[in-house]
């Protein structure tokens, strides 16, 4: 059949055209705008403080810019003030996405977690996102009425670009033109902002107004039309402003944890359109998201199972087989090939396994898939007894150990710190990190007295330098469990409390696990021994200490009341001593259900102290005791109550709690998950057959379910579920729970529930960085932490972050950037010791019999 050249061009142009509306943004299932090598999101998350919220793009599979919102600040902090989020709305007439929103948020408003200092500025607005032609998007936002005449020229619409994958890169404006820097430099100016009251925390009574403006560096550049990395075309994007004038500005120069921001500033008497952007990312035609493999970074027993998952496009129909190679001297052999079993879609993706549990050879291998290689892993009976727990014991923990000097042979990881902890806190004072103070001390102590015995033991906070009673009892609980599951007595570090000094790679003949678990006892118990009760927690009473980063030795000068500088109106000590506003705060609470907890976790240390210390450990012993029996009747969480009375009746043998632990019956069987796994160590001790037999049926039906779960909730064999944060912790969290589960009902309880959780941490997690969340741990690892060296992209070995976390609705992300705590924060009291459980558990399920 033959065509007129006429009807030839005439279809080619309909093909072209029906080509490109397809591939223009169109707002998907998951209530985002997409085509393929680009999303655009519009307030499917809102954590601002954290990056994560109002417009955001993500180009060729890169979250790439994000929380496109109105802000009061050229460049705001952790706690800037943050709009109230109203109804998202989608109006398929005209295809736009709408967010209502408005200052302040009452529930914010110098109250919560971390209170938030609103100026007095009532401002309504909504922000609009509408797809147009291509790639292009438009923005604007409406206000509900005229900004006050004094706040014009300090509302702006801001658009932040992440930094990282930046550096280097050149930028283009209106005739200006530069790379994107790798650190923030000057000149620094002054600029309008608002006029944010910002607390002073030696001052609890109230805040004090701040002066207008902060120093700032000068913008990059300014204009109306912005082109982002021209030099790559995966990464090129142009900003162009229809109602004012963009500045490209350095937000890192006023707060370490900022991104790059381009900002235009509402203009006087706009309502309708105050703002009014097109953003055109660029897009390579044709692009996919390319295969990940995912595998341990560490490797596998011979007799374990293994299986590598593949990451997908869910457009990628191109199946290949995978490869498992053996390295030899002569370079990679093929082991083992098949075609990879399909699991299904997940989050964005499509996932397939391949099983290579047949192959039990010792050596090193990597799998391959299509032009893709993994990183080189073990298979060996050892895989797990060397350089995969020790990090945590050997550096993390010692690095974290409060009130002492950690040297390193030539490093000091940080001096003598924290010797003139602590003050008791003011009363009725929303801190912030979550510090609240009562109208009451609860103990002896009245504001700004000194509290005896907390200048010794206790670890910093991972990320900052607080002690949360939790992580302390957390910490201690799990290396005690370690030591009594497996035997764990491991010498490389030299500890001297009278000194106040830590050697690592320096053994003393003493249990490194043991003298940590004495560490962090001489924190809770010193408390306890002072106040007669626990405390909540021991912080820094101002922000600007708070936001330190680098040496813990610097936050305080290490001496009560020497100095007269920074007096606050707390007057003097229980010493007659004026209080100087460098030393920490001690905080109390009422917390009955957190008390249960404490008490588990010390009569647990107490066992393992006995021929350690036997002084230590009955004051420990004493301590639980205590702090159970005033706790007992007035706690409701059932996990807790389980733990403490598991603990102490493991410990002291005492009928009567075991009498009343069986009488918690019907609340242990209707919470199955929190409290039975808490009651597997001491099964042999409870005389009630019935109770014993009623519980394992249970636990059955809960297995079950979690078995069930294993096979549809994720690709992983865990589920995946993370809230903002990554789920690292919550999921080796419930790997040491099924850990137990297991050694008190191996019949319902499949190893591989926990052994996965292991596997999750090392690399076999979704997205396409596969790195261990365990810093210096297996081939690839979280090497850039948000520890207190964050500041120099730097790591701690042995520290776990949070790691994976969801940009909601289905984008799994982990970062490379300091700064993210939700990505890449290390913690105490779980995170790192739960890690190094697993691995112990791991190592005592496969390794070499010992």
């Amino acid at each position: 059949m033959k065509f007129s050249k006429a009807v030839v061009v005439l279809c080619s142009t309909v093909a072209l055209a029906s080509v490109a509306q397809a591939q223009n943004l169109k707002l998907n299932d998951k209530g985002y705008f997409a085509r393929p090598g680009l999303n655009v999101m519009v307030f499917n998350d809102f954590y601002p403080d954290g990056h994560q919220t109002g417009v955001t793009v993500v180009q060729h599979g890169s979250r790439v810019a994000a929380n496109g919102d109105l802000r009061l600040e050229p460049s705001p902090g952790q706690w800037s003030p943050i709009p109230l989020n109203g109804e998202r709305s989608v109006d398929p007439k005209t295809n736009t996405i709408s967010q209502a929103a408005s200052y302040p948020d009452p529930t914010k408003d110098r109250k919560g977690f971390n209170p938030i200092f609103y100026p007095d500025l009532k401002l309504g607005y909504r922000v609009h996102v509408t797809p147009l032609e291509g790639n292009s998007f438009r923005i604007s936002v409406d206000l509900d009425r005229p900004l006050p005449p004094e706040w014009v020229g300090k509302v702006g619409f801001n658009f932040e670009l992440f930094p990282t994958d930046l550096f280097g890169k050149a930028f283009l404006m209106d005739g200006q033109h530069g790379i994107f820097p790798r650190q923030p430099s000057g000149p620094v100016i002054l600029r309008g902002g608002a006029a944010i009251e910002t607390p002073v925390p030696v001052q609890p009574n109230g805040p004090v107004v701040a002066a207008a403006g902060e120093p700032l560096v000068a913008p990059l550049a300014t204009g109306r039309t912005l082109v982002v990395a021209p030099d790559e075309d995966k990464q090129r994007m142009r900003i162009e402003s229809r109602s004012g004038t963009l500045e490209l500005i350095d937000g890192r120069a006023n707060h370490n944890n900022a991104w790059f921001i381009v900002r235009g500033v509402l203009p006087a008497g706009a309502t309708k359109n105050a703002i009014e952007w097109v953003v055109t990312p660029n897009v390579v035609e044709g692009w996919k998201y390319e295969p990940v493999i995912q595998v341990s970074q560490v490797g596998y027993a011979p007799n374990q199972p293994k299986k590598a998952i593949v990451e997908l496009d869910p457009s990628d129909r191109d199946l290949k087989r995978v490869r498992l190679f053996k390295l030899t001297e002569n370079g990679r052999k093929e082991v083992a090939s098949a075609m990879p079993e399909k699991w299904g879609d997940f989050l964005r993706y499509t996932y397939h396994s391949f099983d290579f549990s047949s192959v039990t050879e010792p050596g090193m291998y990597v799998v391959g898939y299509g032009d893709k290689l993994s990183h080189p892993f073990k298979i060996g009976s050892d895989v797990y007894s060397r350089y995969v727990w020790q990090p945590t014991l050997e550096y993390f923990l010692p690095a974290q150990m409060c009130h002492m000097r950690v040297n390193e042979k030539y490093r000091v990881w940080h001096d003598l710190d924290h010797m003139d902890d602590a003050h008791m806190a003011p009363t009725n004072l929303n801190h912030f990190d979550g510090y609240v103070q009562g109208l009451k001390t609860l103990t002896k102590f009245k504001p700004g007295d000194i509290v005896p015995g907390l200048d010794a033991g206790g670890w910093h906070d991972a990320g900052d330098y607080d002690m949360r009673v939790e992580s302390q009892i957390g910490t201690i609980w799990l290396l005690t469990k370690m030591v009594e599951e497996f035997g764990l007595d491991y010498d490389a570090t030299r500890i001297d409390q009278k000194k106040n000094l830590v050697e690592i790679r320096d053994p003393d003949g003493k249990s490194d696990a043991l003298q940590q678990i004495e560490h962090g006892l001489l924190s809770v118990v010193g408390g306890w021994r002072a106040m007669g009760r626990l405390y909540r927690g021991i912080i820094e009473p101002t922000h600007r200490q708070y936001v330190m980063l680098g040496e813990a030795a610097n936050q305080t000068d290490n001496q009560f009341n020497k100095s007269s500088v920074g007096h606050g109106p707390l007057g003097k000590d229980n010493s007659g001593n004026p209080i100087k506003a460098d030393d920490r705060w001690v905080f109390t609470e009422d917390n009955p259900d957190r008390e249960l907890y404490a008490a588990g976790g010390l009569a647990a240390a107490a066992r393992v102290m006995k021929a350690y210390d036997a002084k230590l450990a009955s004051d420990t012993l004493a301590a639980a005791r205590d702090v159970y029996s005033k706790a007992e009747a007035r706690g409701k969480n059932v996990g807790n109550k389980v733990f403490a009375l598991s603990e102490l009746i493991h410990t002291t043998g005492d009928p009567a709690l075991i009498r009343r632990l069986v009488a918690m019956e019907p609340q242990i069987l209707a919470n199955i998950e929190q409290a039975a796994w808490r009651i597997a160590p001491i099964l042999d001790r409870i005389p009630d057959a019935g109770f014993k037999q009623r519980l394992a049926a249970a636990v059955a039906t809960y297995q079950a379910g979690v078995k069930q779960s294993a096979l549809t909730d994720s690709p992983y064999g865990v589920p995946y579920k993370p809230d903002i944060w990554g789920a690292g912790w919550q999921i080796q969290e419930r790997g040491v729970r099924q850990y137990f589960f297991h050694k008190g009902w191996p019949q319902h309880t499949n190893p591989q529930s926990y052994i996965s959780a292991l596997n999750f941490v090392l690399g076999v997690h979704p997205g396409e960085n596969t790195m261990s969340f365990a810093s210096g741990v297996g081939a690839k690892s979280a090497t850039v932490a948000y520890g207190t060296n964050r500041a120099d992209w730097s790591y701690i070995p042995g520290g776990v972050i949070s790691g994976t976390a969801l940009i909601r609705p289905d984008l799994p992300e982990l970062k490379i950037w300091p700064f993210f705590w939700q990505q890449t924060e290390y913690v105490m009291g779980g995170g790192e010791t739960n890690y190094m459980f697993l691995a112990l558990a791991a190592d005592a399920l496969y390794g070499k019999p010992k």
